[in-house]
């Protein structure tokens, strides 16, 4: 049951260049005027939407039973076409695919901005499914009970009206729903705070309640697996961003999960993997914090009274820390982070209690960045895929690789491969650390064009985002290539603290109170890029979204003199009121509760909003936000734009009508 942020992959996907950013649309009028005092931008725009609707991507897929299902997006379907077809098809060269859902049909025969959120279906028959669409690309969704054979919508199937809902089938008849039930029902942060059984051709104000956390907290949501016939029911409150309570439902009693808060509780099968954010200590024996645990699922309760030791499949070092795990049928496959380069260890795993029996380094190249996926679906008897899984690599220089891998073997099938999306020939990619103002060391990627100069002429584009324990690790980009580094610019990717990079006491010295330790590792590589004559002040902008939105707001208005040009995106900015704001409440583990005067007086002292002044002179800043965000508000850019007008700055800003916090609902 791992916390994920959601956040944090909104922000993965857009900077591996799978939407457009920062692209103004011609709507606006001052966007507008500076496309047309400015009409080099075009050419670089249309490259961009070339890309993004090229025939020649990587259809990534999820499995769903005997198919694998895709949302493809191009000129023709902007907002999506929802098709599948076999893996033994998807190996071609040229699979052909069958049509499911057209999300671009669907919305204007509904005049409606429908956008594709995903959808959840049932396990093992894998007949219908609980579509979920979006309105514009916001968080909260419309579900619709879809049918898989007949390919079309159930008219009396189950629905939702428009809310942050989350569902998960008992079975083909029954639902467990937390959603939007009226007056009283949602927690502070705009979640679902109560979970009922909902049965088919009931209406939903009949269901029973099952579950409810307080109002304080931060959601509740359902969790349900069929895996080798055995159900499994779990609810969980979700208590703040990185704290949670499992509960098990057993012959109708809810059975608290003995667990830490902050540990991450991932049923899998005949087995639980537990994730710790914390040191742990059981009858004597210690777990570090970022060690992953093994234990069998029936049995978990003799694990975490002591009587039985977890298999500690990874304990991390100086150095590593996992950033993710898959399973095959008999083994795990881990993801490990040594100094932000990716490695694959594979282990079997047997026996009841199970441990590992075996491990192996997977040969794979260690300079960027892996991505893996288990196909072995336990629905399945004799499932063909349970010792393959899915392996996806890429560089800042290496376009995406999809690889379907076997388990002890390192011979790997390239599935699926992205061209080249510009020229590379004389690029060099360069890992370094920076000292912040507390003495740690701070890696950073440095992506240089061909014969760079180390005379501080380079114009040089600074990235970072440092928060959630989410890792920036390199990603390839056509966009960035060629609007940015086949023009002579250079890359720099920060991996400052309050991310995933060195495990979570990397986050956790950056959270609350330590906020601050983000941005001066910023401002230490902005320095240190300084200082090694990459670039200079006037050459040198800053970028980030979301929390990044946040990092290159505090850091301009900190240290102004440092940039030239400032990009935030979807930004929080006002600090004193950010957990009043839509799902800011729920954000409160990060950053502090601004109503505690404690916690006030370190957030006021970077709040961008309450430190930005009149007379200073700062980097253009250009502000961007969506309409139809409803995670971070756009009142922060709103507010924080109007201010600075006020005091005399010139600023750019757009604001999307549509897109939510991904900034764009399509390509366009």
């Amino acid at each position: 049951m791992t916390n994920k942020n959601a956040d944090s992959y909104i922000w993965l996907e857009d900077i591996q260049g799978s939407r457009s950013i920062g692209w103004v649309n011609q709507q606006n009028a001052a966007a507008t005027e500076l496309l047309t005092a400015r009409p080099e931008f075009e050419p670089s725009r249309q490259k961009t939407l070339e890309l993004l609707n090229s025939q020649d991507k990587i259809p990534y897929f999820s499995r769903a039973g005997d198919f694998v299902y895709n949302l493809w997006t191009d000129q023709h379907n902007q907002r999506g076409l929802w098709r599948r077809t076999t893996i033994a098809e998807y190996q071609k060269p040229q699979p052909v695919w069958e049509k499911v859902l057209d999300i671009d049909a669907l919305g204007k025969t509904e005049q409606e901005s429908w956008t594709w959120a995903g959808a959840n279906c049932f396990a093992p028959q894998y007949q219908r499914c609980l579509v979920f669409l979006s309105r514009g690309g916001s968080d909260a969704i419309v579900v619709r009970e879809f049918d898989l054979v007949a390919k079309k919508f159930i008219t009396d199937g189950f629905s939702l009206p428009e809310a942050k809902s989350y569902l998960a089938w008992k079975n083909e008849n029954t639902l467990y729903v937390a959603t939007d039930f009226g007056t009283g029902s949602m927690t502070k942060s705009g979640y679902p705070r109560i979970i009922k059984e909902w049965r088919r051709g009931t209406p939903l104000n009949a269901a029973t309640t099952m579950f409810e956390v307080p109002e304080s907290d931060v959601r509740a949501y359902p969790w349900v697996s069929h895996a080798d016939s055995d159900q499994r029911i779990l609810f969980v409150r979700c208590i703040d961003f990185f704290h949670d309570e499992v509960f098990i439902l057993q012959d109708s009693q809810q059975i608290k999960v003995n667990k830490p808060r902050d540990a991450d509780f991932s049923p899998f099968s005949q087995n639980v993997t537990l994730g710790l954010r914390s040191d742990w200590q059981i009858a004597g024996r210690k777990y570090q914090a970022g060690s992953l645990l093994l234990a069998n699922y029936d049995n978990y309760s003799s694990y975490a009274t002591g009587q039985q030791e977890f298999e500690v499949l990874f304990t991390p070092t100086v150095t590593t820390s996992l950033i993710n795990f898959n399973f095959t049928r008999d083994h795990v496959i881990l993801n490990i982070l040594d100094n932000v380069k990716s490695r694959l260890i594979e282990k079997r795993i047997s026996g009841n209690p199970p441990r590992a029996e075996s491990e192996r380094s997977i040969d794979i190249p260690e300079n960027g960045t892996i991505y893996i996926d288990g196909l072995f679906d336990p629905n399945l008897p004799n499932d063909p895929l349970a010792d393959r899984y899915i392996i996806n690599y890429k560089d800042f220089l290496t376009p995406d690789s999809l690889m379907l891998g076997q388990v002890g073997s390192d011979d790997r099938q390239l599935l699926k491969q992205l061209p080249q999306r510009f020229d590379s020939k004389g690029m060099k990619v360069e890992q370094f650390f920076a000292v912040s103002k507390d003495g740690t060391n701070v890696p950073y990627f440095v992506v240089s064009p061909p014969e760079v100069q180390s005379d501080g002429s380079n114009p040089t584009l600074l990235y970072g985002y440092g928060g959630y324990q989410v890792s920036m690790q390199p990603w390839y980009s056509g966009s960035w290539g060629n609007n940015w580094l086949n023009k002579g610019g250079v890359v720099v990717v920060a991996n400052i603290r309050g991310g995933g990079e060195y495990g979570p006491a990397w986050h956790q010295a950056a959270i609350k109170a330590n906020k601050q330790n983000s941005y001066d590792d910023f401002i230490a590589i902005a320095e240190d890029i300084i200082t090694s004559q990459i670039t200079t002040p006037r050459r040198l902008g800053i970028m980030g979204g979301s929390n990044g939105g946040l990092l290159v707001g505090a850091t301009f208005v900190q240290r102004p003199e440092l940039f030239n040009a400032v990009v935030c995106q979807v930004p929080l900015l006002d600090m004193a009121r950010y957990h009043q704001l839509l799902a800011g409440n729920s954000w409160m583990a990060e950053y502090g509760d601004p109503d505690q005067p404690t916690d006030w007086d370190y957030l006021s002292r970077y709040s961008p909003y309450h430190n930005v002044k009149k007379g200073v002179k700062y980097p253009l800043v250009f502000f961007n936000t969506s309409t139809k965000d409803d995670r971070v508000h756009p009142a922060h850019a709103r507010k924080m734009v109007a201010k600075m007008q006020e005091q005399g700055h010139q600023v750019l800003y757009f604001e999307n009508i549509e897109g939510g916090h991904g900034g764009a609902a399509d390509n366009e």
